[in-house]
């Protein structure tokens, strides 16, 4: 049975709109699609990223698009805004899609304020505080579901916590690649 997120899904409208927004914090930040700043391929993702597109091919565009802009942030020290809702779509497709790579109920994995997935196979917990528990905040989520942040790192630099037998989710990640 695939796991249910108690998180609200993504919704297409909003989506492409926090994909618009996002677009925009990149231009700013990189002073602009004309300056230059850009290389040719990253540019006509930041252009194309809300084009009329099927919801599932937005969704990813949106996780791409947050990717970048981390990675962007990352590698110019800039300090680039995550669109709320951006955040919130790339958030819940990647625990999603960590859902179905390692079915199960044994591990909550919970990214608050947008996503809380059961995963791996094993006891299934149905009421009180589950004994497998993983909680990380959005950015550091999709940076390790994506292979930007290994599960050793993110356990030593503190934005994890990983309580339960079960709860080591570093065979499974990333979820993407």
């Amino acid at each position: 049975m695939p796991s249910r997120s108690r998180a609200r899904r993504y919704d297409p409208v909003r989506t492409r709109a926090a994909v618009s927004a996002q677009q925009g914090h990149l231009r700013e930040a990189v002073g602009g699609p004309g300056e230059g700043r850009l290389d040719a391929p990253t540019r006509a993702l930041i252009e194309t990223a809300a084009a009329d597109l099927p919801d599932d091919v937005l969704a990813t565009r949106c996780v791409e698009l947050v990717v970048l802009t981390g990675d962007l942030a990352a590698a110019t020290g800039l300090s680039i805004p995550y669109d709320r809702q951006a955040l919130a779509t790339a958030t819940r497709v990647l625990a999603d899609a960590l859902a179905a790579k390692a079915p199960g109920g044994s591990v909550e994995v919970r990214v608050p304020p947008f996503a809380v997935v059961q995963c791996v196979e094993g006891p299934r917990h149905t009421r009180g505080t589950p004994p497998n528990v993983v909680e990380t905040d959005p950015p550091t989520w999709i940076r390790l579901a994506t292979g930007r942040l290994t599960w050793a790192e993110a356990l030593e630099s503190g934005p994890l916590t990983a309580s339960g037998d079960r709860a080591d989710l570093s065979a499974h990640l990333p979820v993407l690649g």
